[in-house]
């Protein structure tokens, strides 16, 4: 059954346009955006800015607004920015606990851009805000996604967003939303900070430990390794690891991630970094991943609450 739809415009390059010769910057606000795309939402404008210059907190503050929203029985669109739309989703995702959809989208091509593609994107996203059941969403190109699943797949594509391990949820046609399933949902987390230092380290051929070294006596409030394989690191860095004073959330670098427990016995294999204590979290992109961990730490969990929150689902 179709419902109410809001739509919370927070900058990004749908909302962009360009003069002649002049590059792009935010200039449409939600109901500009609505008009663009001809459809029939309560429309307002929460930030209007690159998505790159979105903190932390901006991004908690865009979440709470449009979860609480859901909460008052609508479905919500939030349009943004590509560049950090999936670490947007997947906060909103960690906090929602509102029974509506939020559905997210935005462009790929500028407004002012011959073949812009925002207005067939917030069309979609709109029809799923409508039909869909709750859950946080990616719509864009056509395909739905869902927010813990999705990753920038492409810089420049309008097709640009992908879930690499399971694949689109579903379509929309017409305005007729398919779904083969709905987004997954786990319990919302009340977030309460957001000034935690928690960076990505990755890994390499040769790695001699030493930025993950660094980045540990940076004393970072938690950290996102993100490991090689199915969670392999060379014996430096796993010495390195053993002695981290934080918690640590390792992911892979392939992109259809998962973690092994026990098939390898080499120095550094998946059992040794799992018995360093790290959070083993290999079915999330490692920008997913530092979301839910800064959330979770935000939100006070600690020992195995905190590693349910932050890790792969069981």
């Amino acid at each position: 059954m179709a419902r109410t739809v809001s739509l919370l415009a927070a900058g990004g390059t749908i909302s962009m346009t360009a003069e002649r010769g002049a590059g792009a910057t935010p200039a449409l606000d939600g109901a500009a955006l609505a008009a663009a795309a001809g459809v029939e939402v309560s429309a307002s404008t929460i930030a209007s800015r690159p998505s790159v210059h979105l903190t932390f907190a901006d991004a908690l503050e865009i979440a709470r607004a449009a979860v609480a929203e859901a909460g008052r029985g609508a479905g919500v669109v939030v349009t943004t920015g590509t560049d950090t739309m999936e670490e947007l989703a997947v906060l909103c995702d960690a906090v929602n606990g509102a029974d509506r959809p939020v559905v997210f989208t935005g462009a790929i091509r500028t407004a002012s851009a011959a073949s812009a593609d925002g207005p067939a994107n917030l069309a979609d996203a709109v029809a799923v805000a409508a039909q869909a059941p709750g859950g946080t969403y990616v719509a864009f190109g056509g395909e739905v996604h869902a927010a813990r699943e999705v990753r920038k797949a492409d810089s420049t594509s309008p097709l640009a967003f992908a879930s690499p391990r399971t694949g689109p949820l579903g379509y929309v046609t017409e305005g007729r939303v398919s779904l083969h399933a709905p987004a997954p949902r786990s319990e919302p987390l009340a977030v309460e900070r957001t000034d935690l230092y928690v960076p990505i380290v990755p890994t390499w051929l040769g790695d001699d430990g030493r930025l993950l070294r660094a980045a540990l006596g940076l004393r970072p409030d938690g950290l996102v390794l993100v490991a090689l394989g199915a969670g392999h690191v060379s014996p430096a860095v796993l010495g390195e690891l053993a002695v981290a004073a934080c918690p640590v959330a390792v992911t892979v670098r392939p992109e259809r991630g998962a973690m092994l427990r026990s098939t390898y016995g080499f120095e550094g294999a998946e059992g040794d970094v799992l018995a360093t204590g790290a959070i083993p979290a290999a079915t999330r992109s490692p920008q997913a991943a530092r979301v839910l961990l800064v959330a979770a730490l935000g939100a006070g969990l600690r020992g195995d609450a905190l590693a349910a929150a932050a890790g792969d689902p069981a």
